[in-house]
């Protein structure tokens, strides 16, 4: 397997259908207004976790992952961008979004030039990356801003429900608990599968050999 980002993403009908499992972890809800948000961050930071509000949206096509994720990243700032505009400026075709270099610049667009930056995970250096990983969702999430990953393949989350992306998918990565040992994901894919929970070190392997925005 190439370890390069330049690889074409979408999710397949396939996929979808391959996703097993229910909802896990806290409902994802309306945006908090600045003072929540800091007053959640001043308790949840005590016991190692957070999480943020996400004004969730599924995919409307099976292409749309790149798109839809960035979108439902971008909402828990506050920010309600058409998904269609967004797939517009990231190139996205019936092929999918081509790599995390096009989710990347569309963030910063909406955030704040060089706020987000890309990072790829080689397929043989996941377990290197976990640590890294770990601190680039934590800092992020605790900025108040989501991450957004390329991953492909199956993983399993903290239920014990496989999810599986073999062409390849993007999720944003919402909240973290333990530290950072635990990351909640918001899944565009699915409506009735938009939240789980899952080990850090399983998301690193998903996202081998793409990327991840943070």
């Amino acid at each position: 397997m190439a370890t390069t980002l330049l690889r074409k993403t979408a999710l397949t009908v396939a996929g979808i259908a391959a996703t097993a499992g229910g909802i896990a972890g806290p409902a994802i809800a309306a945006q908090a207004t600045p003072a929540e948000r800091t007053a959640q961050v001043t308790t949840d930071r005590k016991h190692g976790e957070r999480e943020l509000d996400v004004r969730y949206e599924a995919q409307p096509n099976f292409y749309f992952c790149g798109p839809a994720a960035a979108r439902n990243a971008l909402s828990v700032q506050g920010k309600n961008i058409d998904v269609h505009a967004m797939a517009e400026e990231m190139g996205t075709t019936e092929d999918g979004t081509n790599s995390i270099n096009d989710i990347t610049p569309v963030l910063n667009k909406e955030t704040g030039k060089d706020v987000y930056k890309s990072t790829e995970i080689p397929v043989d250096k996941a377990g290197d990356k976990v640590e890294k990983l770990r601190a680039d969702v934590v800092r992020t999430v605790d900025d108040g801003r989501a991450v957004v990953a390329n991953i492909a393949g199956t993983a399993t989350d903290t239920d014990g429900n496989a999810h599986s992306f073999e062409g390849g998918h993007y999720i944003s990565v919402v909240g973290y608990r333990d530290g950072g040992k635990v990351v909640t994901i918001a899944d565009s894919a699915n409506p009735n599968q938009a939240s789980y929970r899952m080990d850090v070190d399983a998301l690193a392997h998903w996202i081998a050999s793409r990327g991840y925005s943070s």
